[in-house]
C-alpha cells in the first residue's frame, strides 16, 4: 500500500517544489503554467551512459530529482519532440554515475524509435528495448524502487500498466537515491520535452511494485 506522497509536482506554478535539485540544468527550460507543464530544450550531447559496447563514458544529461531513501513508486507523462538520433528523455533513479536506470522512448529514424531502459550496475551500462513505430506521443512511464531492485513500466493511458524490466541495482538496501525526471541528447541538441507531472509515493508494500 502507498503509505504517504513523496513528491506531488503538477507544474502549476512558475516555481519548482523547493524539494527538486538540477544535475546539470538545461540551458533553456520553464513551467508552462497554461498547460501545466515542464517544458525543457536539451543541451548539445548531453547523455547517460557508461562503457559498455561504445566504450564512452557521459555523465551530463538533465536530470531533475529529489533524494530519497524510501521504497517508492514514481511516475510522469511525457512528449519528446526529438530532433536528432538519440534523443530521449524520461524517468530515472540514480545512486551515482556508476548505479543507475533510467526509461524512454529513443529517436532511432524517422519510422521508428525504441522503448526501453538502461540498467548501469558497477560502471557497466546495457539497453533493453522494442520497438515503436512513432516518436512524437504521449507516453507515461512508472518506474519504482524496492530496496535493490528496480520496476520499470510504460502505459499509453496511464491506465493500463505493461512491464518493460525488472532489475537489480548494486547499492544498499536503504541508501538514499536521487528519483526523478531526464532529458539527452547524445548526438544533437534542442530537442523539446514536455513532462506534465512528476509524482513520487512511497511504497509500504513490495508487491505494490509488481501492479
Amino acid at each position: 500500500m502507498v503509505k504517504s506522497v513523496l513528491l506531488d509536482e503538477k507544474f502549476k506554478s512558475r516555481e519548482l517544489s523547493n524539494l527538486l535539485r538540477w544535475h546539470n540544468e538545461p540551458s533553456k527550460w520553464s513551467i508552462d503554467t497554461t498547460s501545466s507543464q515542464l517544458v525543457l530544450e536539451t543541451d548539445e550531447e548531453t547523455d547517460f551512459w557508461q562503457k559498455t559496447h561504445y566504450g564512452f563514458e557521459n555523465d551530463n544529461g538533465h536530470f531533475l530529482y529529489i533524494k530519497t531513501n524510501k521504497n517508492f513508486r514514481m511516475t510522469t507523462k511525457v512528449k519528446a519532440m526529438p530532433n536528432s538520433k538519440y534523443d530521449h528523455a524520461g524517468l530515472m533513479i540514480r545512486h551515482s554515475k556508476n548505479t543507475w536506470v533510467k526509461s524512454s522512448l529513443e529517436y532511432i529514424t524517422p519510422n521508428l524509435s525504441k522503448l526501453g531502459a538502461v540498467v548501469t550496475n558497477r560502471g557497466y551500462s546495457d539497453w533493453s528495448t522494442q520497438y515503436v513505430k512513432d516518436k512524437e506521443i504521449d507516453l507515461y512511464l512508472r518506474l519504482s524502487r524496492i530496496n535493490q531492485n528496480c520496476y520499470v513500466d510504460f502505459s499509453w493511458d496511464g491506465e493500463e500498466w505493461m512491464q518493460m524490466r525488472i532489475a537489480f541495482l548494486d547499492l544498499p538496501d536503504d541508501s538514499p537515491i536521487a528519483a526523478g525526471l531526464f532529458a539527452c541528447s547524445p548526438q544533437g541538441k534542442d530537442q523539446t520535452v514536455r513532462f506534465d507531472f512528476l509524482a513520487i509515493e512511497e511504497l509500504s508494500d513490495p508487491n505494490e511494485a509488481y501492479l
